[in-house]
């Protein structure tokens, strides 16, 4: 269990998964937080990733359940494309739960998860991506310590256009996820609810 200022991130749970794939199912969400097209998601075949990612070895994929005070679930993130040899992996995020976006949920997931990889499993470099159209996404990024490293133009179709696909990276040595907001950044960043996979 890792537990930031807003949010608690938990290893994902059987219980959540009713939750999710409603999260799974929200087509405005999805074109916010994929960069491929929106297709219906079964339950079943969520429960299919589920129980494929429990066959994994522990140390392939990292999938967390997001709550907020009082066990609510809200979200979901991992960390996954170890390489062990840079020492480098990759992030992923949703807040599905609409009460829960724009209000620094997100971003304090990202930046505990980034915490928990560069401290405990020894990271050098934590990547992410998003597209270009969620500004949104991006600002929130920027404020929990990443930095556009560049993009692949047009490289998603959503929403009846093209898109680009931008590349963010966190860096342990200089990162910013360890400090504390301040209270500027309290009242002027925006929420995260990008990235999501259904890799997990």
């Amino acid at each position: 269990m890792l537990k930031g200022e807003k949010v608690i991130l938990k290893p994902m749970r059987r219980d959540f998964l009713e939750r999710y794939s409603e999260f799974l199912n929200d087509v405005e969400l999805l074109l916010l937080s994929s960069d491929v097209a929106p297709m219906p998601m079964e339950y079943e075949r969520v429960v299919a990733q589920f129980e494929e990612h429990l066959k994994r070895p522990r140390g392939d994929l990292l999938w967390f359940g997001i709550e907020v005070q009082g066990g609510k679930f809200v979200g979901q993130c991992i960390l996954h494309h170890f390489d062990y040899a840079a020492r480098t992996c990759e992030l992923g995020i949703t807040i599905g739960d609409g009460d829960y976006q724009n209000r620094k949920y997100g971003r304090d997931a990202v930046a505990l998860l980034a915490r928990y990889a560069f401290r405990l499993l020894n990271m050098e470099k934590v990547w992410l991506t998003t597209i270009a159209s969620n500004e949104r996404a991006a600002k929130a990024f920027r404020a929990a310590g990443f930095e556009e490293e560049g993009r692949l133009r047009r490289h998603v179709w959503l929403d009846g256009r093209y898109d680009d696909l931008v590349y963010m990276s966190c860096f342990r040595e200089g990162s910013r996820p360890a400090e504390p907001e301040s209270q500027e950044q309290v009242e002027s960043d925006p929420e995260i609810s990008t990235n999501a996979t259904d890799e997990a």
